[in-house]
């Protein structure tokens, strides 16, 4: 989340893009746990991992599908 220079509004949220948490800028704690890997903005690295688990997961799921529907 960025604040505008006179800290009266939001400028932007950034959120992460796998558990969607609000991640704030300027803050060491946050800025400490920031990952970003390929241009997407994560919270932590063990939000990276389950998401390259997941894309893993679908992946395997998807070449299942196809290979039945080429077997039918």
């Amino acid at each position: 989340m960025k604040f505008s220079q006179n800290g009266l509004y939001i400028e932007r949220y950034i959120k992460c893009v796998n558990c969607g948490v609000l991640i704030y800028e300027g803050t060491e704690d946050d800025t400490a746990k920031r990952v970003e890997p390929d241009g997407r903005i994560f919270c932590s690295s063990w939000c990276v991992d389950w998401a390259h688990e997941r894309d893993v997961r679908h992946g395997a799921a998807k070449h299942a599908a196809e290979r039945e529907t080429a077997q039918a």
